[in-house]
């Protein structure tokens, strides 16, 4: 034993090196988003932009944390509350106001108390509670999304061990909708697929159905006997009216033809980014189906993370409970939007007043934070490398990250890159 103590002492730096546990590790991948930060952040130009991070700006370019919910937070340390654990589906204050602000207070599947819902840690962590509980208990481990999706999605049902495929969404010749080609995608599909669908602000590429459209969409659905996986975001951020961008939503529901889980996230209509407050939810048949599909809620989440973080989630509760809260929040909600949707109108006008030959008319039809502008990979390079302007190179533009001050100056980079 001695002996094998001494020849081990006087191992060299390098062999030991050389018998490294984690040698064998590859380097991953950078994040592309967090790649176009990083760049924006090395370049010191003074008119550089960055339009590839989804968050919200105000016109001076500045992160923006709600009126209602700094007043929420001023409420809640008067309160002087503990830091006890949540239980494993989180706040119920919360998740009953997010509830009824996702499926209205009037909802079939509130009313008749069919609704099994979770707290999770924002959108991330309420569309991994899904797919998990999908790979276990949905018979049908094939989720299609639609082409091209939120960067993420694929990822997150992958790793839960689902069979990610895709459906035609985006058409490039218009920088519209496809809706043929998706209603076909849905029919040819497997019986009883899990279809994910974004309830409004479609990211990347803010191009949304419209009602007469959904409810085809819910047709072609029921037909196949598809599961509908809302994935909601945005709502109020879409429109400025969270009861409209969650029409598609309530109308599976309200049809009750199709069966319908959802991802829920207040990362963006609250700017509650860091605080991660989101649900994930389960439209039951009856109360008792409810129970069951909570119960195993529960077994998969203990496992995960225990219970969810209680600090965003009363914070959520307060501005959603609080009426007087609740008027200010949605006041600012609609405010946000229509800023976006403003520097949309500017960045069209713009753009057609320098004589573009090319139609712009896509940039104020879409709808969102995110406009997905047809620039190819080519001269978005061109736009970081010239002009100083960064956005991922599929040519998605965050419209949070335009100013009435740059909007000019974009525009006019825009132009330059696709002249003929």
């Amino acid at each position: 034993m001695l002996a094998a103590l001494k020849s081990a002492a006087v191992l060299k730096p390098s062999s030991l090196r050389q018998l490294a546990t984690w040698a064998h590790i590859p380097m991953g991948p950078p994040d592309t988003i967090l790649g176009i930060t990083e760049a924006f952040k090395r370049d010191p130009h003074a008119q550089k932009m960055n339009l590839g991070a989804g968050a919200y700006r105000t016109d001076n370019g500045h992160p923006y944390v709600l009126s209602s919910v700094r007043k929420a937070e001023h409420s809640l340390l008067a309160q002087l509350q503990d830091k006890e654990y949540l239980p494993i589906t989180g706040l119920a204050q919360f998740t009953d106001a997010a509830t009824k602000l996702a499926y209205g207070a009037q909802s079939p599947a509130l009313q008749g108390g069919r609704l099994a819902v979770t707290q999770s840690i924002s959108g991330t962590g309420a569309l991994r509670i899904g797919a998990e509980f999908l790979n276990k208990h949905y018979p049908n481990h094939q989720v299609y999304l639609p082409n091209p999706t939120w960067g993420n999605h694929g990822a997150i049902f992958r790793a839960s061990g689902l069979e990610v495929k895709q459906y035609r969404y985006f058409d490039k010749s218009t920088n519209g909708l496809n809706l043929e080609a998706m209603l076909e995608d849905i029919r040819e599909m497997p019986q009883g697929s899990v279809v994910l669908l974004h309830a409004c602000a479609h990211n990347p590429t803010g191009v949304d159905p419209s009602l007469e459209q959904w409810a085809e969409i819910q047709q072609a659905m029921e037909e196949k006997g598809h599961l509908a996986f809302f994935d909601m975001a945005y709502q109020g951020f879409a429109s400025g009216d969270a009861d409209r961008d969650a029409g598609a939503l309530r109308m599976f529901v309200e049809g009750d033809r199709v069966p319908v889980v959802l991802a829920q996230s207040f990362a963006k209509n609250m700017g509650l980014y860091g605080e991660r407050v989101g649900t994930f939810s389960v439209v039951s048949n009856d109360k008792e189906e409810r129970d069951r599909v909570l119960s195993q809620m529960k077994i998969l989440i203990r496992p995960l993370y225990s219970n969810p973080p209680v600090y965003g989630a009363r914070i959520a509760a307060e501005v959603l409970t609080n009426e007087e809260l609740r008027k200010e929040w949605l006041a600012e909600v609609k405010m946000m939007a229509d800023r976006i949707i403003g520097m949309r109108s500017a960045l069209r006008s713009e753009l057609e007043n320098l004589g573009s030959k090319r139609e712009w008319k896509h940039v104020t039809d879409q709808i969102g934070m995110f406009c997905y502008t047809g620039l190819l990979p080519e001269q978005v390079d061109s736009l970081a490398r010239d002009y100083h302007i960064y956005l991922t190179r599929d040519g998605r533009v965050s419209i949070a990250g335009i100013t009435s001050g740059n909007v000019k100056y974009l525009a006019e980079s825009i132009h330059a890159v696709t002249k003929d």
